[in-house]
């Protein structure tokens, strides 16, 4: 039977409706920040909820501006202390007086100020929330489970919008979201209305499209030349005793019927649109033309339309087009010019600048070496020429690849060219030159590989058929060295003429001197010896005389 009665009872009280919130007594909006003040006893808790309850938290009274905020709200009233949003942290049981806020937070979490106003005497050990006391608005600190005479909220928007203009004999009243309802508040936040009876008229202060908040209406059109020009962006006029909003030319009313746009607004041009009288026409950047559809654009080759755009070569580009040089140029302000490249010493001896590049040159008695034409060897086209000496070792001296150091001439060392053809180094015939030789053929016969010659009829059978002329002149033999076939000449003679020389001595030896005893062997010995001289040592009898 009790559980039914309550059961009962609490269907009863879902039944009913949550108790209605009071409005604010009194309000203050500074810019994006609005304050109210609420009278009635509360404690810290329910002061709490009830700021939550309209979007908005118990006001933190940062700076001598929340003050001033403050005193309006509770001006008239004396001996009166409401609840404002800072307390202690939970677990803290004392506050700490060395500290601005004594160690008490705001509702928001941080201890962020620039202004406190303590109340002289202390604090008080236990007291965990705190309160305004008017007329002076010094803070003091209360047990949060005591009662204050009212309590203040803070609610904070992106915006606001500015009072209406007034408008003699009109009489508007504001109502906000958080319940305050006024006629002298200087901004209204977000949602506010404005009610204007006598002329039938009600705004919302919302978001504009463009930007920032403004005063609009449910309807679209003007709503009233006389308040806020009936919300025309351009001009209202009456037509037949309704306000119409009318935009200059060359712009469009806007889909609210009260705004102005360009016509080229919602205009489909893929890059420019021009407005018209009544209409719009697109164009095209520089470097585009219009297509066909009068709407898209299309890149132009400005190097097939303009064949002297660049000084050498040209790449188009989207919208443009870019100038290139070729090697041994650079680009300068448009043109291409040579590119002084003799600025690094790229060349062993002279380096002399051309169009589009460089050429390197030797010294007198120099030529670019055949395998780098960067450096320079000696050279000479003379069968003499002097050697390339050190001026500090006259002894180190140097001649060109083909000659050899032979003599002096005055006080210059010389060299000598090479006669390779008096080595044989050809098969055949030779020439000589400065240097170099070259390789030649008797009639019937063509140049094989550089120095061998073959037969007509052997040459036709070959794969590989090589010119009349020689080949390129092979490097000759070092000027220290000589053939092989020389050197083995040379060697056999010399041994010859020993053999040959040492068989005569022989054969006198024989003839003239018989063999003798030890003492005699002494002499004649001696005399063998010395028979090339035709000279007898004193003490010894000649080879006529007996001993």
């Amino acid at each position: 039977m009790l559980g039914l009665c309550l059961a009962l009872v609490a269907t009863a009280q879902l039944g009913r409706s949550a108790p209605a919130q009071p409005p604010p007594a009194g309000a203050q909006c500074i810019e994006h920040v609005c304050f109210g003040v609420f009278w009635g006893r509360q404690r810290f808790p329910g002061a709490s909820r009830l700021c939550q309850a309209r979007g908005g938290q118990l006001m933190t009274v940062r700076s001598t501006v929340a003050e001033a905020a403050i005193a309006l709200l509770v001006q008239n009233r004396s001996d009166a202390s409401l609840w404002i949003g800072l307390q202690l942290p939970p677990g803290q049981a004392c506050s700490d007086p060395g500290r601005p806020l004594r160690g008490f937070r705001w509702v928001t979490g941080d201890e962020r100020t620039d202004y406190n106003r303590w109340k002289p005497g202390g604090p008080v050990c236990g007291s965990q929330c705190v309160a305004v006391a008017a007329p002076d608005l010094t803070w003091e600190e209360k047990r949060c489970d005591s009662e204050a005479d009212g309590f203040l909220c803070e609610y904070n928007y992106p915006g606001t919008c500015p009072k209406l203009a007034p408008v003699a004999g009109l009489a508007v009243t504001y109502t906000t979201p958080f319940g305050a309802q006024d006629s002298d508040l200087l901004a209204l936040p977000p949602q506010s209305t404005a009610s204007a009876p006598a002329l039938g008229v009600e705004l919302v202060c919302q978001e504009h499209s463009s930007g920032g908040m403004r005063w609009s209406s449910a309807s679209p059109g003007a709503w009233h030349c006389q308040l806020e020009n009936g919300g025309c962006e351009a001009s209202c006029q009456w037509d037949g005793g309704t306000p119409r909003c009318t935009c200059p030319p060359e712009k469009q009313l806007d889909r609210d019927q009260r705004g102005c746009s360009s016509l080229c607004a919602d205009a489909p041009c893929e890059h420019l649109c021009i407005p018209l009288a009544v209409n719009f026409t697109c164009m095209c950047h520089e470097g585009y033309q219009l297509a066909g559809d009068g709407i898209s654009c299309r890149d132009i080759d400005d190097c097939q339309t303009k064949p002297d755009l660049c000084d050498q070569g040209c790449i188009n580009t989207d919208g443009g087009f870019r100038c290139q040089c070729h090697p041994g140029y650079e680009l300068v302000d448009g043109k291409c010019e040579d590119v002084i490249d003799c600025y690094e010493e790229k060349c062993q001896h002279q380096c002399v600048d051309v169009a589009g590049g460089y050429t390197c040159s030797c010294f007198s008695g120099y030529a670019p070496s055949p395998q780098d034409p960067h450096k320079c060897v000696l050279f000479c086209n003379q069968t003499e020429c002097p050697a390339d000496c050190d001026p500090h070792t006259q002894d180190t001296c140097y001649c060109p690849d083909g000659f050899v150091l032979d003599h002096y001439n005055g006080s210059a060392k010389m060299c000598v060219d090479i006669d390779e053809c008096e080595i044989e180094f050809c098969e055949q015939l030779c020439t000589n030159k400065p240097g170099s030789y070259t390789c030649h053929c008797r009639e019937g016969y063509r140049l094989y590989k550089q120095n061998l010659c073959i037969s007509e009829d052997e040459f036709s059978g070959e794969t590989e058929l090589y010119p009349k002329t020689a080949a390129p002149t092979p490097v000759p033999p070092k000027p220290d060295s000589l053939h092989p076939g020389v050197l083995i000449g040379i060697s056999i003679g010399i041994l010859s003429t020993i053999l040959v020389l040492m068989a005569i001595l022989y054969h006198l030896m024989k003839k003239h001197f018989p063999v003798h005893g030890a003492m005699d062997y002494k002499c004649s010995n001696r005399t063998e010896k010395e028979v090339v001289l035709q000279q007898v040592p004193p003490g010894c009898p000649s080879a006529n005389q007996k001993l």
